[in-house]
Order: C-alpha cells, then sequence, then structure tokens
C-alpha cells in the first residue's frame, strides 16, 4: 500500500499551533529531516509517519498534552486546501460535511471520515490511521478542536456539540478540552466524534452560494485527479493493469514506459512507502478477486490473464492471498 500523505497546507496549520506552543519547528523539522520551506508550497506533501513524529516530538519538547487543542487558534479556509473554500460556499453545515468527507484525501489521506444522521443529532466521526507508527492522539484532537471552530467561524454562531467522543483516557488536566469544546467530554470512546444537534447543522450559512459551490466542487474534483495520477505507484498500477495478460511485466520495461531509470522508479515508490514487487503482487491479487466475479472465466484463464506462465505459481499465491484455492474462493460464493 502507498505512503499516506498530509497537504503542505494542513502540515502549515499544524505547524502554526504547535508554534503557538512554544515549539521552535525549524529546528524540529530539521531533527525529523523534514524540508520547512516545503510548508509554503501548495503542492507538497509531507507523510503521515513524519506528522506523527513531528506530533511526538512537540509533546517531548513542550511537555503539554493538549497541544493539539492549539489548532483552534489557527483556523482559515486554507488550512483545508481547496475543500475549505467549497465549505464556505455550501448552503448549510450538512452539506460543507458531505463536502469534507467526500474530499477528505485531499487535506490528507491518513484520516477517515464519516458523517451520518443520528436519533441523538449529526455525528461526524474521525478516525486516524498510522503507516509504520500508531497515530499520535493529539492528531485527532487538533482535527475536532479545528473542525469545531472552522463551524463556530462559518456560521457566526458559538456552535455547542451535544457530545464531543474521544478515544483513549481522560486528560489530566481537563481545563483545555473544555474550553475549546464547550461540550460534554466522553471519553474510552469507539471513535473520535462531534456530536450536533440538527438545527445548527440544517441552518443555511451566511456565505453559501451555490454557483461557487459547483466551481470549487470542480476545483477539488480536478485536484483529486491530479493527486493520483501524479503518483507513481497511481501509474505503475495502470501499467500493470494493461500487459499483465500479456505476461509478468518486468520492472526494467514498466520504468522504460514511464521514462523513467530503474533505480528513479525504485526511489519514487520507495517515497510512496512501496515497491515494485509488492505492486505486482497487490495489483494481482486484486485483479483475481475481480475476475473471480466473472463466472464464464475458467480458472486457467484467470491465471494467463494475471500474468502467470505457470498456472501452478498463480494458485500457491492465491493461497497466500486469501487462505483457500480459487476454486474454493468461488464455491464459497466470496467471488460473486
Amino acid at each position: 500500500m502507498s505512503e499516506r500523505t498530509t497537504s503542505s497546507q494542513w502540515a502549515q496549520g499544524i505547524v502554526q499551533a504547535l508554534e503557538l506552543g512554544g515549539v521552535d519547528c525549524r529546528a524540529v523539522f530539521g531533527e525529523l529531516g523534514l524540508d520547512y520551506v516545503a510548508l509554503s508550497d501548495p503542492d507538497a506533501r509531507f507523510s503521515q509517519d513524519s506528522m506523527t513524529r513531528l506530533w511526538q516530538r512537540a509533546l517531548a519538547l513542550s511537555g503539554n498534552p493538549a497541544i493539539g487543542l492549539n489548532m483552534a487558534q489557527v483556523v482559515r479556509p486554507a488550512s483545508f486546501h481547496v475543500v475549505g473554500y467549497a465549505l464556505m460556499s455550501s448552503r448549510t453545515l450538512k452539506e460543507s460535511f458531505v463536502r469534507l468527507v467526500r474530499y477528505q484525501r485531499i487535506i490528507g489521506e491518513g484520516a477517515d471520515l464519516s458523517f451520518r444522521e443520528h436519533s441523538c443529532g449529526y455525528v461526524l466521526t474521525l478516525r486516524i490511521h498510522g503507516d509504520r507508527l500508531p497515530p499520535a492522539r493529539q492528531s485527532a484532537e487538533a482535527s475536532l478542536a479545528y473542525v469545531l471552530t472552522f463551524c463556530r467561524w462559518l456560521t457566526g454562531r458559538p456552535i455547542k456539540p451535544l457530545e464531543v467522543r474521544l478515544q483513549g483516557a481522560p486528560a489530566a488536566d481537563l481545563q483545555p478540552f473544555e474550553q475549546v469544546f464547550q461540550a460534554p467530554l466522553r471519553f474510552h470512546a469507539d471513535e473520535h466524534a462531534l456530536v450536533f444537534a440538527p438545527a445548527d447543522i440544517e441552518a443555511t450559512l451566511p456565505t453559501a452560494n451555490d454557483a461557487l459551490a459547483q466551481l470549487h466542487d470542480r476545483f477539488a474534483g480536478e485536484y483529486l485527479s491530479r493527486f493520483a495520477e501524479r503518483r507513481v505507484t497511481h501509474q505503475v498500477r495502470q501499467v500493470l493493469c494493461r500487459w499483465l495478460p500479456h505476461g509478468e511485466p518486468k520492472r526494467a520495461a514498466v520504468a522504460e514506459a514511464l521514462h523513467l531509470s530503474q533505480r528513479t522508479l525504485q526511489r519514487r515508490l520507495q517515497d510512496e512507502g512501496t515497491s515494485f514487487q509488492h505492486l505486482l503482487d497487490d495489483t494481482r491479487r486484486e485483479l483475481a478477486e475481480q475476475y473471480l466475479t466473472q463466472p464464464h472465466l475458467a480458472l486457467l484463464e484467470i491465471a494467463y490473464l494475471l500474468g502467470f506462465a505457470d498456472p501452478s505459481n498463480f494458485f500457491r499465491a492465491f493461497r497466500r492471498w486469501f487462505g483457500v484455492t480459487p476454486g474454493e474462493y468461488r464455491a464459497g460464493g466470496r467471488g460473486r
């Protein structure tokens, strides 16, 4: 799987929050081997693990476990990249949250958002994922604090959630949490979440503008498309999918097709948290699942479509992927 990344705009917000807490982020970036200047590049992105290391170092330097809540003091639409302006032009907070979930990957790939209506109101749920490192809880707390403060700024009203849900044990000092959220706090929750009253979520925003919303939707959609296309991982997958029916693609041939040297291809894939062999194996696994949903395809034919010259290699690989043979997988209904 490719390494998750965070936009430079969101990273810049984190840095501003940490600097408010007395952390010399320029020095910390140097310690961690990160490019501080890249924070000003709107197209730059930082790995999820590098952001986790930044939180860890900031916590050690500041001694303040609630330092993530400083994100509430640095709210500006640009921190959400182009998404921020799409949220501003939405008709309601409900519409804003739908857009936020849709375009979350632009802001950061390490977070999963969901938004749903519930008997208790509307619930915005946040899950933070790590790559090699487990995520810092300050990252989730910062995100919730930022979203809530952004809602207050957007509506011009002092919105108070019905409940704020936080994973993990209560902080030793709850005062910073009470000050920022101004709502009942529930720790040891299954998920990080903000629960809102329907009246707050459904009210018309003062910045609502349908024409601008559509325009920003287009910008965000185009960015998502470019973002995927410029990743070498995405480009290699496309080549593999085209070439596999003709036999197993070799790394040298794929590099040549992408106008890269083998060394450059290897380095760029490594930067994105993967390798050519891993991508080949992963692409075959995903295609195998798809092919098994098509009952007219015989298992031997699927083996050749996946580029296996010897079908026995396909059967061994499939058992490694799924713990059963392709025939057992299909007979069990998992291929439908």
